[in-house]
């Protein structure tokens, strides 16, 4: 597997990075210095995306704020996991792929073999990814290895014993002798593959793990339950749930999923939220997708991502995207 996923050192490399030195956002605010975009004649086509269930709302909110400076564009998208994204790009079935996880090793060798170099891979904004538990549950807080004792039939973080009810998570009252509720995403899920990945170890799930089409289910079925856990995407937060803290060791410190402790990079379940885009070698984007690309590093493009609740990136690490796919 192509290990991409983020380590603290790196996102906090990329959120501080200032002329000033100083660190960036303390809050989830969009960066001043981010360009404001500004129309170009000419585009027209169609923009297809595919992918990732989790940047559903958020793909809605980029291509509805780009249609406002070009009318005649038209959109073609759907969200049925992070999976769907890179065989349907290596397909050129669609110009724009979504993915909450990087691609893997064998998503990247596919498309390479058939088109003869990888594609890009933009970050575009950054999630945290929530564990949330019944608004009446009393537990606040829990570690990454029990979150795998929890979830997971292999134990791989070193918990000694597999918890199946809520007094071995530390839950005293009525909720104490309930069997726990595992609510969780399917195998095509990309939020599904990086909470196995960090919270499992690469672990595997247990079978009772009631496995949802999308995110938003997730979150309704702990909504009513009060025995439920699961996990999503920060952004689908609801009055019925609560998001807990998560230490990332035994004994260690347990941090809230805020503002300060993604951008810092000590919440241990952040990610980027990812674009994949078929950029060939030596050869401009076309007009279309390097204006699509430009609107979502612009200012307008990363409030689409504060509206959608996730986390804009700044200025200098917008512009390093940019580059990547040519554009100056």
């Amino acid at each position: 597997m192509l290990r991409q996923f983020l380590t603290s050192s790196t996102i906090a490399a990329a959120v501080v990075l200032t002329t000033a030195g100083s660190v960036a956002f303390a809050q989830a605010k969009v960066d001043p210095k981010l360009p404001e975009y500004k129309p170009v004649p000419g585009i027209s086509g169609t923009i297809s995306t595919a992918g990732s269930d989790t940047m559903a709302n958020l793909a809605t909110y980029w291509t509805e704020g780009f249609l406002k400076f070009y009318p005649n564009v038209k959109v073609d998208s759907e969200a049925k996991g992070s999976s769907t994204a890179p065989p349907a790009l290596t397909e050129s079935k669609i110009n724009f792929g979504m993915m909450s996880r990087p691609p893997k090793e064998a998503e990247m060798s596919a498309f390479a073999k058939k088109k003869g170099y990888k594609p890009t891979v933009l970050n575009s904004s950054i999630d945290m990814l929530a564990v949330f538990v019944h608004k009446d549950n009393p537990v606040d807080a829990l570690s990454l290895p029990q979150l795998d004792a929890i979830f997971s039939k292999t134990r791989k973080l070193g918990h000694s014993d597999d918890i199946t009810i809520w007094s071995q998570a530390g839950v005293d009252g009525p909720l104490a002798r309930r069997k726990i509720s595992l609510y969780g995403r399917n195998a095509a899920s990309g939020t599904y593959g990086y909470f196995k990945d960090v919270a499992l170890g690469d672990g595997d799930f247990k079978d009772i793990v009631k496995e949802q089409a999308g995110s938003a289910s997730v979150v309704q079925g702990i909504a009513g339950d009060k025995a439920g856990i699961g996990y999503s995407g920060i952004g689908y937060k609801t009055p019925g749930v609560k998001a807990i803290a998560v230490a990332p060791s035994a004994g260690g410190e347990a941090l809230e999923p805020i503002e300060e402790n993604v951008y810092s990079g000590k919440y241990p379940l952040f990610r980027f939220l990812n674009l994949i885009v078929d950029k060939q070698p030596n050869k401009d984007l076309d007009p279309l997708r390097r204006e699509f690309v430009k609107y979502i590093f612009s200012k307008q493009g990363q409030e689409a991502v504060v509206k959608d609740d996730y986390f804009p990136v700044p200025a200098v690490f917008a512009k390093r995207q940019l580059k990547s796919v040519g554009i100056e």
